[in-house]
């Protein structure tokens, strides 16, 4: 199952039609890339006169219990190690910059082998194949890598995850990213985040590969709150941009089943205050199958665009680290959203 949530319902409802341990609780781990994300966790009521549980039953917390020192230790079956997957991420970018024109359009499709070698460790090989260019330059017109990273993540103690990337990067960046999540476990509603990039300019012009060598220090400290009863997120955040130049930004974003949608304000100084609205969407087919180590191709999990409001072009500029990186899949393991899709499914 594509969609996390609808996964980890049906998980349930399986584990549930087994039969849960008589008269004991139940803790399902759940892991993303073999790195363990969140746990849902069953405790039977005693002298509770409802014989079976329901999916309201199950707690979702970030919070692992003490069970999973053991559990990693039990082999696992049909691990994802060495599975390839070839994703194909449609990307559409849009301009409004000519009087006579309303848009100018550049479709490409983008295929990327993405295959794990170990424990939180993914690499991303993509390709960039133009489909349709209308004023979005020569260059843009040939067939040229695109992201092109090493990625690991790690999880710590006290529901912190950090995650190193290494490579070519979106927005014609190449160097290294370090991101650091942290959630706070007295209430886990709240969340704080960090990351720190230093990259150098580069471009493709077909296969051949130009590179700057002047790093740029980019970087965004900031803190979350997630209001579960509508699953809408907000940031604030302190970031400063390739240019160098220091702002602060704020999002607000609702999460449902098959998209997400947002708006976010953003001011730096130097800079004329800008903003605009995103949005992600779920694309189908939402369920697969793998055969063994055969390589596996689909659609990304879901594609999205960014609206400048102020057509600001030259500063607030910043790359991701990888391609499957966007405001829904951030989201997809939050212990609240999947509490609401077992509840709503």
């Amino acid at each position: 199952y594509r969609l996390n949530g609808v996964g980890i319902g049906k998980a349930v409802d399986i584990i549930q039609k087994m039969g849960l341990p008589d008269k004991k609780p139940c803790r399902v781990i759940v892991l993303d890339n073999n790195v363990p994300q969140i746990s849902l966790y069953y405790k039977p009521i005693i002298g509770d006169s409802v014989p079976e549980a329901s999916r309201r039953d199950w707690n979702v917390s970030y919070d692992l219990g003490g069970t999973w020192k053991e559990a990693r230790k039990i082999g696992r079956k049909n691990s994802s190690l060495f599975k390839v997957d070839v994703v194909v991420y449609p990307e559409v970018s849009l301009k409004n910059l000519i009087i006579t024109q309303i848009y100018q359009v550049l479709f490409n499709l983008s295929p990327a082998v993405e295959v794990s070698f170990w424990k939180g460790m993914k690499l991303t090989a993509q390709v960039v194949v133009p489909v349709y260019n209308d004023g979005y330059g020569r260059l843009a017109d040939k067939v040229h890598p695109g992201f092109l990273t090493l990625q690991q993540t790690v999880r710590l103690p006290y529901n912190m995850w950090i995650t190193g990337t290494l490579g070519a990067f979106n927005a014609s960046r190449y160097g290294g990213d370090l991101k650091v999540f942290h959630v706070l476990k007295a209430d886990e509603r709240f969340s704080f985040e960090g990351r720190i990039g230093l990259t150098a300019a580069y471009k493709w012009d077909g296969f051949e590969f130009y590179y700057g060598t002047k790093m740029r220090l980019t970087w965004s400290l900031g803190t979350n709150f997630y209001w579960s009863q509508y699953n809408v997120q907000v940031s604030l955040k302190g970031e400063q941009y390739l240019l160098g130049e220091k702002g602060v930004r704020f999002d607000l974003i609702r999460h449902f089943r098959y998209c997400s949608i947002g708006f976010y304000a953003m001011k730096a100084q130097g800079a004329k205050s800008n903003g605009g609205f995103r949005f992600q969407v779920a694309l189908p087919p939402y369920k697969y199958k793998r055969k063994g180590y055969i390589p596996r191709v689909t659609p990304s999990k879901n594609m999205g665009i960014a609206y400048n409001a102020g057509n600001e072009r030259y500063y607030y500029k910043g790359f991701r680290a990888n391609a499957s990186e966007n405001i829904m899949s951030n989201n997809s393991f939050n212990p609240y959203f999947i509490k609401s899709e077992l509840l709503n499914f």
